[in-house]
């Protein structure tokens, strides 16, 4: 496991922290996860969203080996 992902693992991501790692728009992001592209939201509180980094981890290494978003 790479060290960024050791740092990460079991953690949650808050919604800015994703699109930094995935450069999309807030816009595309959430119609990504609506449609299944993208992992599902977890709802911690009324206003708080947060994603799984080990799920964000997957998605970029998808991504990465060409498999698309």
């Amino acid at each position: 496991m790479d060290k960024e992902k050791s740092l990460h693992a079991g953690a949650f991501l808050r919604l800015p922290q994703v699109l930094a790692r995935i450069p999309v728009s807030a816009s595309t992001w959430w119609t990504g996860v609506k449609k299944g592209r993208y992992p599902a939201a977890i709802k911690l509180g009324r206003n708080t969203t947060v994603w799984h980094s080990e799920d964000i981890d997957q998605l970029i290494e998808k991504i990465r080996k060409g498999g698309g978003a």
